[in-house]
């Protein structure tokens, strides 16, 4: 179910308690930019070390890598991003706005021809009138020049310099197969897995950080035998379900695959699954997992002319690997799991607002406070109760402004799930008060056993 109100809740919280900020701010901002604020950092990175932790450093069969953003030009023709990478885009005959087609109008994919979308009789959202141009590719791929040659300088030379920020983290991936099969030389199946920026020039981003021009990716591809393909992709299919509701804490039943129909699917691949997420404003695409063949690595040795083929090491069988590739985005994640947590209820007679996160992704375990910050000695045992549960659990905050009750109200808006306050019975018998952030009840507990 819709609800926008809800989405508007959750970036005014983003913004006020520092999880995001729009993009130059100051400046008045940057369309489809977002800087992400301390607690969203500390969230942010708790995602991204879950997922490799996951993925990468609890299997024996995953390396990482970490390519360079600029990459080869060549790169992108062989992959077929510059002749592919295209989004729908029309353009409004009145106003002259431009919209990515398949996001404007009902029932259509981005294969829509002119004709089709015009049978849908949408209205511009700028201007509310009929009257479209037809549609156009519109390359998604940011272009920059390398070197200190201008267009203006010399356009032929200044061509030879074009390169592009990626769009993807993929590639980056595919060119260092063979490195990492002459270094390690690991046995079939076996994945390769990055984490890093890619760049793509949205005609009309919306919908806060789901859809922005700047994002961060986890991807993974995972070279199998050709034949082995359907089991492998299967179990790449449980394990992202595993992730995302066992690791990450997603309701399952706000989690749903989507079988992508041929005409949908990406130039390489031959079959896809979009996981699609119940975020506030409807049902959108969290991750997707691909089956890109051996499409990539056959490019790479064609265009290059450097073998990527493999020898099995029992068999002697020499072939070109097929991929399985899970990719996820990073900022559609980290609003999944905002929007998972987000929560109003009612706590003696006045609203309250929580984010339920799970422990484990939490920007801050645990805050300590003393019970009036006034009071020296309160303060003086509090600070010696914080400088122990840092040491211990690391992730520890001090928050010792306004009333106790104001404090609670911001942690549980934060999401921090335990508090804990020094009082004047602390100095006494060395406990402290712990309130839970779900449930608000309280225990004492002795220092010793925090």
């Amino acid at each position: 179910m819709i609800d926008m109100s809800r989405l508007e809740d959750i970036v005014s919280l983003c913004k006020r308690r520092g999880f995001v900020f729009p993009g130059s701010d100051v400046y008045g901002g940057f369309a489809g930019t977002w800087d992400f604020g301390p607690l969203g950092v500390q969230l942010k990175k708790k995602i991204m070390d879950a997922w490799w932790k996951f993925f990468v450093e609890e299997r024996d069969d995953m390396y990482g890598v970490d390519a360079a953003i600029l990459m080869n030009p060549r790169t992108w023709e062989a992959s077929g991003h510059t002749a592919t990478f295209a989004d729908p885009l029309v353009e409004c005959k009145e106003c002259k706005s431009r919209f990515r087609a398949d996001k404007i109008a009902e029932g259509i994919s981005e294969s829509v021809t002119t004709e089709e979308f015009l049978a849908t009789h949408t209205k511009c959202p700028v201007c509310g009138k009929e009257n479209w141009g037809p549609i156009r590719k519109f390359n998604m791929m940011f272009a920059t020049h390398v070197g200190a040659v201008l267009p203006d300088d010399d356009q032929e030379l200044a061509d030879k310099n074009l390169a592009y920020l990626r769009p993807e983290t993929a590639q980056g991936i595919f060119t260092n197969y063979k490195n990492v099969v002459d270094t390690f030389y690991p046995d079939l199946p076996f994945g390769l897995a990055q984490q890093g920026k890619a760049f793509r020039n949205e005609i009309s981003p919306r919908d806060f950080i789901l859809r922005d021009r700047e994002c961060s990716q986890m991807e993974i591809e995972y070279f199998v035998r050709p034949d082995a393909w359907e089991a492998e992709f299967e179990k790449m299919r449980g394990l992202q379900h595993e992730f995302l509701e066992g690791v990450i804490g997603l309701k399952a039943e706000s989690v749903h695959e989507y079988e992508v129909p041929e005409g949908d699917r990406a130039h390489y691949s031959k079959r896809t699954i979009d996981y699609m997420f119940d975020y506030p404003n409807g049902e959108e695409e969290l991750m997707g997992l691909a089956y890109r063949t051996n499409f990539d690595l056959q490019n790479i040795m064609r265009e290059s002319g450097k073998s990527m083929e493999y020898r099995d090491k029992n068999t002697g069988e020499v072939f070109v690997p097929h991929v399985i590739e899970p990719s996820i985005g990073v900022e559609r994640l980290f609003l999944a799991v905002i929007a998972s947590a987000y929560t109003e209820d009612e706590v003696g007679g006045s609203k309250r607002v929580v984010l339920k996160l799970p422990e484990s992704l939490a920007p801050y375990r645990y805050c300590v406070s003393p019970l009036l910050k006034n009071k020296p000695e309160l303060v003086a045992k509090a600070r010696e109760v914080y400088d122990l549960m840092r040491i211990k659990y690391g992730n520890v905050t001090w928050d010792d402004s306004g009333n106790i009750g104001k404090r609670y109200r911001k942690q549980d808006e934060i999401g921090t799930p335990k508090c804990v306050v020094v009082d004047f019975d602390s100095l006494e018998d060395d406990t402290v008060t712990v309130r839970d952030r779900d449930t608000t009840e309280q225990v004492r507990v002795k220092t010793a056993d925090l």
